[in-house]
């Protein structure tokens, strides 16, 4: 059933209108019309039907209440990968972009490695680093202790194709999920790093997003404390561990690893300059 007097054109139009943004206007016209890129191009001068309009209309309502758009389009873009997201999970965010660069630099020109993304809510990390590194020799674990999350993830790893082959996802807490008997070339994690009584976390943040996978103690370290020790018994002899950190976190976390005994540690910066990596080496 179509509504003759509304083309897709419109729609836009008028979404856009009241969105005053034109580009969040159109992806949630794609959404609500299951049409994306030049599909949706060549269907401007095409009648909607009134199930796509009261899916658009539902979606309008919820980010017009406050609602993060990633939510309420149920996707969200990373690196390469177009991520499946809800509640469940974090909003992936471009400065955990960078944090997949650093491990690609680490083992990207070896003939394999062995990765495991600890704590990967929607699979962002991991996903990201099997579909860009190459299927040969390439084995991914993707781990969290939130069963929740780890059907988000399952559900994007049906879109990475054939590298999906080299991707296992297990449910454990930290390094609970891991085999005693194997060791890693590089272990990653975005773990929850917020402190518990923040006054810096945006409210949209702190009201929609899933709490245990942002607050992390008093200092917001308690993550780390675990991790950082943790990881060496994990390792390669040559492995790494690469953390996401808050931006003013790069000198503690920088002292949890030489006090654990890391060869070198390389806190770097993200695109604002901001301390948002260590890099720890065994």
């Amino acid at each position: 059933m179509t509504d003759d007097t509304l083309t897709l054109r419109q729609l836009w139009d008028q979404t856009s209108s009241v969105l005053r943004s034109r580009p969040e206007a159109r992806w949630i016209c794609e959404v609500a019309t299951a049409l994306d890129g030049a599909e949706f191009d060549a269907s401007l001068d095409q009648h909607v039907t009134d199930r796509m309009v009261q899916h658009h209309d539902a979606m309008v309502g919820r980010y017009r209440a406050g609602e993060p758009l990633q939510y309420v389009l149920g996707r969200w873009g990373f690196r390469r990968l177009d991520l499946a997201v809800d509640r469940r999970v974090l909003i992936p965010r471009p400065e955990t972009e960078l944090v997949v660069e650093a491990v690609l630099d680490l083992v990207g020109d070896r003939s394999t490695r062995r990765i495991a993304d600890l704590g990967t809510g929607s699979g962002a990390i991991g996903l990201a680093l099997a579909d860009e590194l190459p299927i040969d020799g390439t084995e991914i674990w993707l781990t969290d202790a939130d069963a929740d999350a780890l059907d988000v993830a399952r559900s994007n790893l049906a879109g990475i194709g054939r590298a999906a082959r080299n991707v296992r996802v297990e449910c454990g807490d930290w390094f609970d999920a891991l085999p005693t008997d194997t060791s890693f070339d590089v272990i990653v994690s975005n773990p929850p790093y917020v402190a518990d009584d923040s006054e810096l976390l945006d409210e949209s943040v702190r009201h929609w997003e899933p709490p245990q996978a942002l607050f992390a103690g008093a200092d917001g370290l308690d993550d780390y404390r675990r991790l950082v020790p943790g990881a060496l018994r994990h390792l390669d002899p040559t492995g790494s561990l690469v953390l996401e950190i808050g931006a003013d976190q790069g000198a503690a976390v920088r002292a949890l690893c030489d006090a654990a005994g890391y060869r070198s540690v390389d806190v770097r910066a993200d695109l604002a300059g901001h301390d948002r990596i260590v890099v720890a080496t065994r």
